[in-house]
């Protein structure tokens, strides 16, 4: 299987990307999804979760108060790391069962941290959005209904531009609007089918 990591900061445009390319046939495995299906009701997760921090984590439905838990784990970081602990093997275990199941040429794998928790370590290529910070805030807001403040401070603990920049094998431009953005997506789009055939003829 050819596997592309997919990142990006907050509010760059990772789904619009995603989307467009589920749209031309990819396979898309989203390690957000991962990292709730996790934390569904009844899941044993969810129960350890619930008893560090207390009820008050959970909703009515007994699902998990996401935005809670994000104040909690931003002022706290023994907290956040006792949550990773918990986590990140579970979610791994869930992204591998999904690329599997992967039938498409080449498969796109989303994920906020692939660069920051070593994801990218079961990629082929390393595809990175890219938005100038105020746009990144400016849509985050608008989105999220977040502060503002609260986004300055996820991007901030998110590595940083440049760096990510850095490690990206290909960069999609999101500065010029959906029709420039889905261009960039389709060349690489073209790009990642041919990589995907060599692979499968070389193995």
């Amino acid at each position: 299987m050819f596997i592309v990591g997919l990142t990006g900061g907050i509010g760059s445009g990772k789904t619009a990307v995603s989307n467009h390319l589920q749209s031309l046939g990819i396979d898309i495995v989203d390690a957000d999804i991962a990292s709730r299906t996790v934390v569904e009701p009844g899941q044993p997760a969810l129960v350890k979760i619930a008893e560090h921090f207390g009820d008050d984590i959970l909703l009515a439905d007994q699902s998990l108060d996401r935005a809670a838990l994000r104040q909690k784990i931003f002022s706290n970081p023994d907290d956040k790391q006792w949550l990773e602990s918990l986590l990140h093997p579970l979610i791994a275990e869930e992204i591998s069962y999904q690329l599997a199941k992967t039938q498409s040429p080449y498969a796109i794998f989303v994920s906020p941290l692939l660069l920051e928790i070593g994801q990218s370590a079961i990629c082929d290529r390393i595809l990175v959005v890219d938005a100038p910070e105020e746009v990144q805030i400016a849509r985050t807001t608008q989105r999220d209904n977040n502060d503002p403040e609260q986004v300055k401070r996820i991007i901030a603990s998110q590595m940083s531009r440049q760096q990510r920049l850095e490690k990206a094998d290909d960069i999609i431009e999101n500065n010029q609007g959906l029709n420039h953005l889905q261009q960039q997506a389709n060349t690489l789009h073209q790009h990642y089918l041919t990589l995907a055939e060599t692979k499968k003829h070389d193995q």
